[in-house]
């Protein structure tokens, strides 16, 4: 099937690389150990440079931390951690001088138990209309059991009792994570205009757009009814889904009209309709299937939705090029752009998922006890799966430390360990901590220059020294050099919005063209077999995520011909 160019005057969403900056592990300026946006203000030319279009920033909330931050207490601050109002001002600035868009991060399904809003419910007691604004029931039987039986996202039950203003035990309230999250009541007036508050607060503040945490989460079903399946948010790793039934708390159908509302307050931020002054709304969205998740951006709802499907699919050519046709099959469909996403703050980072053997479900974290991966594979399939997703038609994701080849910290003591899902289930589950160790930004340096101290928030293993920045610049083959050279190409030859045709170059080889209407065509080729392949007669090499053999292109490598 041939999937059609965009116009040249596509807005800029359509085709964006958008780079993930987890702001604890960016980049450390008072010595604290922990990543600030100060720290992120001074690297700024680095991503510039890069050749990134926009960043996208973790949240950097007024938060206890019980979560990274994904537990706000206010939204319209900034937690000293990481600076204060100032600072970001000064940040989104600079970025702009720079040529960098600012995306946030927004979490709407929960706020910390720490929020204003949550201590006023626990004062005002049952019936009131602070309790309103959460989701507070009274417990089953006498009281004495959870209202349903669901279960956490992060493990153990959904509920939590609390003690009432008099001293008795009362009201149970619904967390779908932490217990420390209350899941607020998004059926409540009063939560959807305090959202329309804080995307105003942002926007006033030179914001580019918001990424939206588990977007599909803020309607449950009323009755809220029993459910016999654990309360997952993500699909399996092998490409199958891990639910067959999302549940009564996920993808329910009253999200999409508070997503409506959201996308016309941010068209009203672009009264002329320039593409260039576009804000954009970006949902995470766990979902079975690729129609479901783009029904999140059809024409009147969010730009874009992170395609996890892609980033779960096992690394076999049949199973790439059927997530690559379907996604973009399913955008096309309701006219937005698919996204191209390989890792995140929240998986294990693809240069070590990819060095396990092909078809193992997703792993949530790698402890030294675990199956460990094949390193030097792994690398050299996450450069391949890179160069073959930038060269593909949509907008991409990058994770901060991925343009460095970094591997997952798959020997973090437990004692350091601080994701809530590791906590939650005794250790049974490892968490999402080894993928959120700071950068290696100089080797020789205290903590590899993530800071001018020796220590950072989560230890950094030894191997990262090679990986440093300062070890990568101008290094002929390096991954930074590969990802610099890539973004550099994609943008000159209009990859982002070009249109796609498969060719046929052999069972095992996953092969397209890629042009614009009036643009030299990139052929992109993917050799996913044991057998070197040779590469088309009268092209000449762009670039390749590893070296040519004698002209061959050998297993788990990409190249770029013109």
């Amino acid at each position: 099937m041939t999937h059609n160019p965009l116009p040249h005057e596509a807005p800029w969403w359509r085709h964006a690389v958008i780079y993930q900056v987890y702001p604890r592990s960016f980049a450390d300026q008072d010595g604290d150990g922990v990543g600030d946006l100060p720290g992120i203000t001074s690297r700024l030319p680095y991503l510039a440079e890069l050749g990134v279009d926009a960043i996208w920033i973790s949240p950097f909330y007024r938060s206890p931390m019980a979560d990274a931050g994904y537990d706000v207490a206010d939204y319209r601050d900034i937690d000293p951690l990481f600076g204060d109002l100032s600072d970001a001002d000064a940040l989104i600035a600079r970025a702009h001088e720079l040529g960098v868009r600012v995306v946030i991060d927004l979490v709407p399904n929960h706020t910390s138990d720490q929020h204003a809003w949550f201590q006023a419910a626990l004062a005002a007691g049952p019936g009131s209309p602070e309790r309103e604004r959460y989701v507070f029931r009274p417990g089953r039987g006498d009281g004495t059991e959870p209202p349903n039986n669901w279960e956490s996202v992060f493990g153990g039950g959904a509920w939590t009792r609390v003690t009432e203003p008099d001293g008795t035990p009362g009201q149970w309230y619904l967390h779908l994570f932490d217990d420390t999250q209350p899941d607020l009541n998004w059926d409540n007036p009063e939560v959807v205009e305090e959202f329309q508050d804080v995307l105003r607060f942002w926007l006033d503040r030179g914001v580019d757009g918001f990424r939206v945490d588990v977007a599909h989460a803020l309607i449950k079903d009323p009755e809220l009814p029993d459910w016999h399946g654990r309360a997952v948010m993500a699909n399996g790793g092998d490409g199958e889904t891990a639910h067959t039934h999302l549940g009564p708390m996920w993808d329910q159908e009253g999200v999409h009209e508070i997503y409506r509302g959201w996308r016309r307050l941010l068209d009203s931020y672009n009264p002329t309709g320039d593409p260039a002054q576009d804000r954009i709304l970006c949902a995470e969205a766990w979902l079975p299937t690729q129609e479901r998740t783009m029904r999140y951006t059809r024409a009147d709802e969010m730009h874009q939705a992170f395609n996890f499907h892609f980033l779960q699919s096992p690394w076999r050519v049949d199973d790439v090029t059927e997530v690559v046709e379907a996604s973009l099959v399913a955008a096309e469909a309701v006219g937005a752009p698919t996204t191209w996403v390989l890792s995140n703050h929240d998986v294990v980072r693809h240069a070590s998922r990819l060095g396990l053997p092909v078809g193992t479900p997703r792993p949530n974290g790698i402890g030294a006890l675990e199956p460990q991966p094949n390193a030097v594979l792994g690398l050299r399939r996450a450069r391949a799966a890179t160069t073959l997703m930038l060269a593909l038609p949509g907008s991409a994701y990058l994770y901060n430390g991925e343009e460095l080849g970094l591997p997952e910290h798959t020997a973090l003591p437990d004692a350091v360990r601080q994701d809530p899902a590791f906590h939650r289930t005794a250790g049974e589950e490892t968490g999402r901590d080894g993928c959120r160790v700071p950068m290696p930004w100089t080797a020789a340096a205290p903590s590899f220059g993530f800071g001018p101290g020796e220590e950072s928030w989560l230890p950094q293993p030894d191997l990262y020294g090679v990986f440093a920045v300062d070890r990568q610049q101008g290094v002929e083959g390096s991954t930074l050099e590969l990802y610099r050279t890539l973004l550099r190409l994609r943008r000159e030859h209009d990859l982002g919005v070009g249109g796609l045709e498969w060719l046929d170059l052999g069972p095992e080889v996953l092969a397209f063209r890629n042009a614009r209407g009036d643009g030299t065509p990139v052929t992109v080729i993917t050799n996913f077999g044991e057998e070197p392949v040779a590469l088309p007669e009268g092209t000449s090499v762009l670039v390749c995520s590893g070296r040519l053999h004698e002209g061959m292109l050998g297993q788990d490598t990409t190249v770029w011909l013109s």
